[in-house]
């Protein structure tokens, strides 16, 4: 009865072994796959998540204040809109207050708007739309 469990400890340290052994291999295949997966994403020019979450969020920040600014000035001309309508003396008050405006103050400039929902096409990093190839 001896003998038996020796063999029996013995298979058991054997099959221990093996395990540890695949587990370790399992590990180092893991790593190279991740590593070969990194190279070719790289070699892609592709972004990480966490760059492209950022520009998301500041280009989700920048609609929305683009929104914003474009009812403030639809409600500005609204205003002026009235203002023209109610005569004369309302154009001057209007003049009166363009002209207090600070002296070194641009106008804001209205761009063209964009429907929600619509997003523009990824760009890889480091790459325009009109930029040309180096080997044409």
């Amino acid at each position: 009865m001896q003998t038996e469990n020796r063999l029996f400890d013995d298979l058991a340290r054997m099959a221990n072994g093996a395990l540890n052994t695949l587990s370790g291999l399992r590990e180092e295949i893991e790593n190279r796959v991740r590593e070969r997966v990194e190279r070719m994403l790289a070699e892609m020019d592709m972004v990480p998540r966490e760059e492209f979450e950022a520009v998301r969020a500041m280009a989700q920040t920048a609609r929305s204040e683009q929104e914003d600014l474009a009812a403030k000035v639809a409600e500005l001309e609204r205003r002026l809109g009235e203002l023209q309508g109610a005569g004369p003396a309302a154009a001057n008050l209007a003049r009166t207050s363009q002209d207090a405006a600070p002296a070194g103050a641009k106008r804001a400039r209205t761009s063209r708007a964009v429907p929600a929902g619509t997003e523009q096409p990824a760009m890889p990093r480091g790459r325009s739309p009109k930029a040309k190839p180096a080997s044409e």
